[in-house]
């Protein structure tokens, strides 16, 4: 069966961008003009998934953003901004094809508790998942590539990205056994090691193709001390289990949202390599002694 689900979890609080967060939604954050999470649904898109379960909090209008706005698009003829409407309904158009819904999670309580959220959609079928926070710039979409490794394995697929080691006490960190070129089986999961811990300089990446089974290793999953259900551990205790796991290191940049500085990071590195944008700000940047 082709892979035609994908989870975006989107309900976190975003309290490392406070007070801004408190208004808007971490994942509505700009990159070059568009959010952040519509990257993943880009990618998605991409790699043909057809349908896309948001999990989010009460409060969020994510979901507005890959809505039609007949209202939006009447004034705009009113006002006779061509240009605008046009601009508009391409952006409506990128993502013609795809399915939305949503679940919803009143108190963020962990990774793993967001992917159980849409357990019930999600059924009996295979199905990838994306953090938002997580864009990836590469020819081939970063789950396309996990999708093609499921395709021949019929197991879990984890995205891995190789890091500098200075980042490895930030990451979740693999120990792994290499199967093929970029091919790891996934031994264990060891949760921002120390330096002298760690087992490799594989980071997991925000990348994820499972089967359903997972649903039932989340289930079993203790909840942290802060009462979060934590989606490493649950593929721990299926490892622990003999459940197979393979890893991916992806294939293209790697661009992080999760902290401010990553954020501020990324987008000034998407808005120079912007067509419309780019050439405008680096002669821009010129200017600034």
């Amino acid at each position: 069966m082709e892979i035609k689900k994908a989870i975006i979890p989107a309900a976190g609080l975003g309290t490392r961008f406070l007070p801004l967060t408190k208004v808007i939604p971490k994942v509505l954050l700009p990159l070059v003009g568009k959010p952040m999470i519509s990257y993943a649904v880009r990618e998605a898109k991409d790699s043909e998934i057809e349908k896309i379960i948001f999990v989010l909090s009460q409060n969020q209008n994510i979901l507005d953003y890959f809505r039609r706005n007949q209202k939006l698009e009447n004034i705009l003829k009113q006002r006779s901004q061509k240009e605008i409407l046009e601009k508009l309904k391409k952006a409506e158009k990128e993502f013609e094809g795809i399915s939305f819904s949503a679940v919803f999670q009143q108190m963020p309580k962990g990774d793993g508790e967001a992917i159980l959220k849409a357990r019930r959609q999600i059924g009996k079928d295979d199905f990838a998942v994306l953090f938002p926070d997580d864009v990836f710039e590469s020819k081939v979409p970063a789950i396309w590539q996990l999708k093609k490794i499921f395709k021949t394995s019929q197991k879990p697929v984890i995205g891995l990205k190789r890091i500098p080691k200075e980042k490895i006490p930030h990451y979740g960190i693999v120990e792994v056994e290499k199967i093929a070129n970029k091919i790891y089986k996934i031994k264990n999961i060891i949760e921002k090691p120390e330096l002298a811990q760690a087992p490799s300089e594989l980071a997991i990446a925000g990348r994820y193709v499972f089967t359903p089974d997972i649903f039932g290793y989340l289930l079993k999953t203790k909840p942290n001390k802060k009462k979060e259900i934590i989606l490493a551990e649950a593929l721990k205790l299926m490892i622990k289990n003999g459940k197979i796991i393979y890893g991916y290191e992806l294939e293209g940049e790697w661009l992080e949202c999760g902290r401010p500085e990553e954020w501020l990071r990324t987008n000034l590195y998407l808005c120079l390599r912007d067509p419309e944008y780019g050439p405008m700000l680096r002669e821009f940047l010129k200017k600034i002694k």
